[in-house]
């Protein structure tokens, strides 16, 4: 059955609400990121600068996967622009309810998205 209106609208605020808390978060990783280290310099040991390279790898592998949330998310955004939301892009089958309860940013129901992960698509 086809969500009505008013679950996509309470989707989409959803939607709006994680994207904006993923950007906060993204823009918080890039400032620690591109923050140059004043402590740096002679005095610091360098296991110490090996431990700050480490935190600034990490939080890099961090941003790269909320930026790969974060296109998951517009692309549920679009769906709901385009009149598509809760239908999967591959089999043109609908999304389970549950899933996008689980997983508003759903763009696939399960078995295909297990499809498209094994590289069967």
């Amino acid at each position: 059955m086809p969500l009505k209106k008013n679950e996509i609208a309470l989707f989409k605020k959803r939607l709006e609400e994680m994207k904006s808390h993923v950007t906060q978060v993204i823009e918080g990783s890039k400032k620690e990121v591109t923050a140059p280290d004043e402590s740096k310099g002679y005095s610091q040991h360098s296991a110490d600068e090996g431990t700050d390279d480490f935190v600034k790898q990490v939080n890099l592998e961090v941003t790269n996967k909320e930026f790969g949330l974060l296109r998951q998310i517009d692309r549920a955004l679009e769906k709901v622009d385009e009149g598509t939301y809760g239908v999967c892009d591959l089999s043109g089958e609908e999304i389970p309810l549950k899933r996008l309860e689980a997983v508003p940013y759903a763009t696939m129901t399960v078995k295909a998205q297990e499809k498209f992960e094994k590289g069967l698509l």
